[in-house]
């Protein structure tokens, strides 16, 4: 797998998600400074809930800029098999079904799942728990992850660490 385009198209995805979130941004604005969502009364709050969801826009923006430029910096670190996981790895795992899973340890932009060479490589953080489970591991490690939500809150899985790149 060539790392070197890997994170080329990684950044161009996130340049991708930064312009979008530029795009809504002015769209937000404009419609929260158009004259005709001014308040009629006071119980009319569109322009108000507009002025929010600019801010939160502006917000987003930032955070995406920011992610941008952090994941720019990424070197392409090669990683054999006798190195452990650590941000930049591209990790396959597999779990109890036999089913792959490919993940890039980003530092930036947990959960965007992009697909390079056929196949889906979801980046995920060292914070998440999958990120913590997996970090310092080594081929043919396994790993627990719990997953948490309403329904299962005590949701644990095992991993196989097949392949670290």
């Amino acid at each position: 797998m060539n790392k070197s385009l890997l994170l080329k198209h990684i950044l161009a995805e996130l340049e991708h998600v930064y312009h979008g979130a530029v795009d809504a941004a002015q769209r937000a604005y404009e419609t929260a400074t158009d004259d005709e969502n001014e308040a009629e009364n006071k119980y009319d709050t569109l322009g108000l809930e507009a002025s929010y969801l600019a801010h939160g826009q502006s917000k987003r923006v930032a955070e995406c800029e920011a992610d941008v430029i952090v994941f720019k910096k990424l070197e392409p670190l090669k990683f054999l098999s006798d190195n452990p996981v650590a941000i930049g790895a591209l990790v396959y795992i597999e779990d109890e079904l036999g089913d792959e899973q490919v993940i890039f340890l980003s530092p930036v932009a947990g959960g965007l799942k992009i697909k390079f060479n056929n196949k889906e490589i979801t980046l995920i953080t060292q914070s998440s728990p999958i990120g913590k489970a997996l970090f310092a591991c080594f081929v043919d490690e396994e790993i627990e992850v719990a997953f948490s939500n309403d329904k299962k809150p005590d949701n644990k899985k095992l991993y196989q660490i097949t392949a670290i790149y």
